[in-house]
């Protein structure tokens, strides 16, 4: 029972970063910010989480890797959008698999939240 009430409550804090996070991307940013976001967590699971968060650096999604920094990942110390892969890249296998699974549910919760906003913007 307290396992199922943490992972609750960690999918809720999940949850408001996701929607905080979508509501701040610029009206005029946001079809390429789900674009990303969409293509995030099949790329996480394809390639693993150093390929996708190349991939997004290559891309430009400056907002994507800001939200992902600030979404209190275990293991990081307060990585900002510049120094998350390079912060990534560091950690040893295990803390590694724990990120990338961390990593996969926030990434699930901004889809969400960037499906949920296209009706608001």
């Amino acid at each position: 029972m307290a396992n199922q009430t943490t992972q609750l409550l960690r999918d809720q804090a999940r949850a408001l970063h996701a929607y905080n996070a979508v509501a701040e991307v610029p009206i005029d940013k946001r079809a390429d910010y789900e674009i990303a976001v969409n293509d995030l967590g099949a790329t996480i699971l394809r390639s693993g989480l150093c390929a996708a968060l190349a991939n997004l650096q290559r891309r430009k999604a400056s907002y994507l890797l800001k939200h992902l920094a600030a979404a209190d990942l275990p293991g990081l110390e307060s990585p900002d959008a510049t120094t998350l892969f390079a912060e990534i890249r560091k950690l040893d296998p295990e803390t590694y698999m724990l990120v990338s699974r961390e990593l996969l549910a926030v990434a699930k919760w901004l889809k969400r939240a960037a499906q949920a906003d296209e009706g608001g913007s």
